[in-house]
């Protein structure tokens, strides 16, 4: 009998040096989670920043092209940088023009022109949406850096071609750029 109970304190002894030694030696199963919320080592791969190689941060622009100068447009005595659309067939630019001030001029313009229709407008949007000679299409206006740009759109939003926008297009252009 005397040995059994010896056998069991040399055993709980044992065990108790066991836990004292892991312990002190810094074991992390017996801390609470103080290693756990060190470094973004410990997070799910999700939740890791983002590590970018130096060479792939920026672009490498040894071979890229230099831009040209913004083109100057003299009109009437002013200068103004251009930077708005190119004049097309489908649109123009008014220098220096305010959106609703030429959104005006578009409205009195179209309002003088035979067999035209304005079916709907929306100063808001900057767009007369008009009917001419069995063409339907949208006059915008929009702001640009330059000033005011003029524009002609089919209903699918792409520029309107054909004999009546190209039209109404030579009539606003002449009616706004006097």
């Amino acid at each position: 009998m005397f040995q059994s109970v010896s056998a069991v304190r040399a055993l709980s002894m044992t065990l108790v040096v066991v836990m004292v030694v892991s312990l002190a030696s810094g074991c992390s199963r017996f801390r609470k989670g103080e290693a756990k919320t060190k470094g973004d080592y410990v997070l799910s791969p999700e939740m890791r920043p983002l590590e970018v190689p130096p060479e792939l941060t920026l672009p490498d622009t040894s071979g890229a092209m230099a831009l040209p100068p913004p083109v100057t447009v003299s009109r009437g005595g002013g200068s103004t940088q251009a930077g708005g659309p190119a004049t097309s067939v489908s649109g123009f630019t008014v220098p220096g023009g305010v959106r609703d001030d030429v959104f005006g001029k578009v409205g009195t313009v179209l309002g003088r022109m035979d067999d035209i229709t304005v079916v709907n407008r929306a100063q808001l949007l900057g767009s007369y949406d008009v009917s001419y000679r069995g063409s339907n299409f949208l006059v915008r206006v929009t702001t640009v850096d330059a000033g005011a740009h003029v524009s002609v759109v089919d209903p699918r939003g792409l520029p309107a071609t054909g004999e009546g926008p190209a039209r109404v297009m030579t009539e606003l252009r002449s009616a706004l750029n006097e």
